[in-house]
């Protein structure tokens, strides 16, 4: 059931899951090449410090009997130095006014003095402060990669979902999901992906998985409640009125929920509302039969909302749990025919609509689930031959698009052949295996 929509879906985990592990390749070894250029310039760096060192010791004054002392040290020497230029220059006769001009040449000695050194620096630092906001977000990117990939993490980008989520929206349309209901789907595996990170030791591909279960749930599972539980809850008789289009598989479906009430101790009545087309009578009649079961019927083409009335009655006056209403397989673009639903809801006043239709009908199913709903508001689906469809089209987009759940898939040609719509369970079917 749905295999051509598991293949699809698991195809999208395993690709995306593939191409960020890649990433993750990339980024490692651009972070190699990173820590190991960073250790090529420490190494060039530290042969010029081993130089500069003997000429600072070479400048320091032994400390000793003789010496002048840790408080004295360079710059005494410096002192004694220009000292002794000041005394020859007094003994031959010049003016302190003329000494204290400076000499030629003084000029270039004078930009090799500690101010014009620090001005050098600091213009030095200046040129450096302008570059580094231009170099600030990249660094800051670079360090969180860096950070996340020497941590065992692994970033998610946009950029990286871009290609593997437009794949998936070919996929899902492909296999006759509804638009909005994909555009949704898309939308919240990007919400829960983006930016989002993750230790090595939940894979990849469990983070892919995981968005894409969530992402299924909340769409499929829209109104969803417990059908045995509304109707254990719910004053007798409970009726149960069935609607959709020629052909789905409607009185076959009310033949399987007689099968399926009377083994959880609930008896039932059918009522064969479809009163227009040849043969409806021998037809619910003989599922009726087979299953030892009470039907309600008038002539062809009485009134069908007549029929429901008269089986709540029956079913009233019998105690009797439910009645299973069958009605004609109207087409959603007759009016006459909408119009006499409108009807029966108006009459019988029905506790629960279920619309039927086949889930291969991919997104016809889906379009007129919404017809019959603005006709006589529908509670809930139940999609036939869901054993023969690959896609899964109209199962995962009719509760997002109606906002009514999917209750039942029909699996089969017996009578116990319905199966109970589980979303969590469908999900992990759909992409917790192979």
């Amino acid at each position: 059931m749905f295999d051509g929509l598991k293949d699809k879906l698991s195809s999208f985990r395993k690709d995306t899951a593939e191409d960020l592990e890649e990433k993750a390749e990339r980024a490692d070894e651009e972070d190699t090449d990173a820590d190991a250029s960073a250790d090529a310039e420490t190494d060039a760096a530290s042969p010029a410090t081993d130089e500069s060192s003997p000429a600072s010791a070479e400048s320091t004054p032994d400390s000793g009997p003789g010496s002048a002392g840790p408080d004295v040290g360079a710059g005494a020497v410096e002192t004694d130095r220009s000292d002794a230029p000041s005394d020859a220059a007094d003994e031959s006769g010049r003016q302190p006014d003329e000494r204290s001009a400076p000499a030629e040449g003084d000029e270039e000695s004078t930009a090799n003095t500690p101010a014009a050194a620090s001005a050098v620096t600091d213009r030095s630092d200046a040129d450096e402060s302008e570059s580094e906001p231009e170099e600030e977000e990249s660094a800051a990117s670079r360090f969180q990669r860096a950070k996340a990939f020497a941590t065992g993490r692994i970033i998610i980008e946009e950029e990286d979902l871009e290609e593997p989520l437009w794949n998936l929206e070919m996929a899902l349309l492909e296999s006759d999901v509804e638009l909005s209901v994909a555009e949704e789907m898309l939308a919240t595996i990007r919400e829960k992906m983006l930016g989002e990170a993750r230790a090595q030791v939940d894979t990849t591909e469990e983070l892919v998985t995981n968005a894409l279960h969530d992402a299924l749930l909340d769409v499929i599972s829209v109104g969803q409640f417990d059908f045995e539980e509304r109707l254990a809850q719910a004053e007798k008789p409970v009726t149960v009125v069935f609607t959709g289009v020629n052909g789905v598989g409607k009185t076959t479906s009310i033949a399987k929920f007689t099968r399926w009430l009377d083994a959880r101790g609930y008896s039932s009545v059918m009522a064969n509302g479809d009163t227009y087309r040849a043969g409806a009578n021998e037809q619910i009649r003989e599922h009726a039969d087979r299953l030892d079961g009470k039907l309600i019927s008038h002539e062809q083409g009485g009134d069908p909302a007549a029929v429901l009335y008269d089986a709540v009655e029956y079913a009233e006056a019998h105690d009797v749990d439910v009645v299973l209403g069958d009605t004609a397989g109207r087409l959603h673009t007759s009016n006459d025919l909408m119009a006499q639903l409108e009807k029966i809801d108006r009459v019988v006043d029905p506790d629960l609509t279920l619309f039927v239709d086949e889930a291969v009908a991919g997104q016809d199913a889906v379009q007129r689930a919404k017809k019959f709903d603005e006709a006589a508001a529908i509670d809930g689906a139940v999609l036939t031959k869901a054993d023969a469809d690959s896609s899964g089209g109209a199962a995962i987009s009719i509760a997002y698009v109606t906002g009514k759940p999917v209750l039942f898939l029909g699996t089969g040609q017996g009578y116990d052949d319905l199966r109970r719509f589980d979303p969590e369970a469908l999900v992990d079917e759909l992409v917790g295996g192979e």
